[in-house]
């Protein structure tokens, strides 16, 4: 039965106390399917509008109701995102958003949250990504996740398997985060100083560097794969990217990465992904649009 309202209380002052209390989980749904923070507010406020204007009466679980209309809209809005990436110019990743305070970001679990990971869940069909979210990051049973996404119980179970073998296929072992660390830490040393040896030695076999800019200048276009080849492509350019340029340590998608700024402008976030072979993902965000929710806040008077 819907929660009766405290007292006095008004109807939409209870609509507004429900809805801020699993607003975090929302968000955090949504930006896990739609790999971006912008798309994802947009579906919270999407939710609110819809939450604001229904019968709320016919509601018995406000939660599952709000989670199920936030996860149809980000299915929807992942349909209409893979035209719009057609014609985004070189590779597209994620956008990055801060996890200092919330290293789970609204989720029972941390998962599907590092940069990498949400690479790899762009590729799958937006409900098969729906589905491997709702289980793997927030833990619903598979019987209100076949409700959500409209399908029956056992092809619930097929999404979140076929998920997850996918990314089990396209994904090694990561290391922890301090090795991880170590490792950012490292190679942005030798990509600074264009020490070609030592990056080649931090560099796993299958290393792949993604810029994503947009057309922005200096953004390769093309992802760059193989050790040789990486490690000869960051230090050529050693002396363009980094001259005149401050480093601030940030907690971006649970991991540890690097701002790059010039003249007081974020123009990059840099970050890797680690196996024990060493670091085997680059992932430079160079898109100015994707950068502002995870730009350093100023410094205080």
């Amino acid at each position: 039965m819907p929660s009766e309202p405290a007292a006095g209380e008004t109807g939409l002052d209870q609509a507004a106390a429900e809805f801020a209390r699993v607003r975090p989980r929302l968000f955090g749904i949504a930006y896990r399917v739609l790999g971006s923070s912008a798309d994802a507010e947009d579906i919270v406020q999407e939710v609110w509008v819809r939450w604001q204007g229904y019968d709320r009466g016919k509601v018995q679980d406000p939660p599952a109701f709000l989670a199920t209309t936030a996860t149809r809209l980000s299915i929807n809005v992942a349909r209409s995102a893979r035209s719009r990436r057609e014609t985004y110019i070189g590779p597209w990743l994620p956008e990055p958003v801060d996890t200092s305070a919330d290293p789970a970001l609204g989720a029972e679990r941390g998962e599907a949250l590092e940069l990498a990971v949400l690479l790899l869940l762009e590729r799958l069909p937006p409900t098969e990504r729906a589905a491997y979210v709702l289980r793997e990051a927030f833990d619903y049973p598979y019987s209100q996740i076949a409700d959500i996404v409209q399908v029956e119980e056992a092809n619930a179970r097929q999404l979140v398997s076929r998920a997850r073998k996918h990314i089990a296929a396209e994904r090694h072992a990561s290391v922890g985060a301090a090795q991880q660390g170590r490792l950012l830490k490292a190679f942005l040393a030798a990509a600074q100083s264009g020490d070609l040896a030592t990056l080649e030695e931090l560099f796993a076999a299958d290393v792949v560097s993604y810029s994503d800019g947009d057309g922005v200048r200096g953004a390769s276009r093309i992802p760059v794969a193989g050790r040789v080849r990486v490690a000869r492509y960051v230090a050529a350019f050693a002396t363009r990217f980094w001259a005149g340029t401050s480093l601030t340590w940030v907690e971006a998608n649970g991991q540890a990465s690097v701002l790059v700024s010039r003249d007081g402008v974020v123009t990059a976030l840099v970050t890797v992904g680690a196996t024990a072979e060493g670091i085997d993902r680059l992932m430079w965000v160079m898109n100015p649009d994707k950068l502002s929710g995870i730009s350093p806040a100023p410094p205080g008077p």
